[in-house]
């Protein structure tokens, strides 16, 4: 039996459903791995509807925009354009964070994995264990669409120096190593350090630095 839910109070739910212990232990498992998967769609089908609109018209960079219903994703969800047409604009997936019609978790999820293996070992790794087999292109996409962000944020990002004790010496350290570009053959990529150390040599803190291949390595000196 489906779990369904059988409470509410505030933002919290009460889900109930039935696990079907029967056969060996590993059929158990398989059939608790289902029923914990079936709880999670309820749930998030739950948590992503408190950040969908009602369906209202709503006001977007100063400009009024209008429901278009409710759009299938998987999910159902309102999107909305203006009264000229032209693009469209989620509210869900802008509150709820989505990336590529996949949650924030399942998209860290996927990018952890996709850090230590490949994009078909990633896929059989969810569909074996997580019990959610995904295409293989979708993952790829997912993947790749995050790396784009993180590597656009990275650039406007930067890293607070932990509080430290009385820094003693300061070491710098410049090295490169040799990357096989396509088109280019190898090119130098640079890499260096500045690591702070107290009286007793002991290190505190390590900052490192790293740029792509570059002529001059103008952007890696001005790092």
């Amino acid at each position: 039996m489906l779990p369904i839910i059988s409470g509410r109070e505030g933002d919290q739910i009460k889900i109930e459903g039935t696990v079907d212990l029967s056969g060996s232990m590993l059929a158990s498992e398989e059939a608790i791995l289902q029923a914990v998967n079936a709880v999670r769609n309820v749930a998030t089908v739950e948590a992503l509807k408190r950040f969908d609109a009602d369906g209202d018209p709503i006001v977007v960079g100063g400009a009024k925009w209008y429901s278009k219903g409710q759009l299938s994703k998987i999910y159902s969800t309102h999107v909305y354009q203006p009264a000229e047409g032209g693009k469209t604009f989620c509210p869900m997936d802008d509150g709820a964070r989505i990336i590529r019609k996949a949650t924030p978790r399942f998209a860290k999820i996927v990018s952890h994995k996709f850090a230590h293996a490949a994009a078909t070992q990633v896929m059989e790794d969810l569909e074996q264990n997580h019990g959610r087999p995904c295409l293989k292109a979708s993952l790829q996409d997912l993947a790749t669409h995050v790396g784009t962000v993180v590597q656009t944020k990275a650039e406007s990002w930067s890293y607070a120096t932990p509080e430290l004790g009385r820094v003693a010496t300061v070491g710098i350290g410049v090295d490169g190593t040799c990357m096989l570009i396509c088109d280019q053959n190898w090119r130098e990529a640079m890499t260096g350090s500045i690591s702070l150390y107290d009286k007793h040599g002991e290190r505190l803190h390590t900052i490192y630095v790293g740029a792509a291949p570059e002529y001059g390595k103008e952007t890696f000196s001005i790092a």
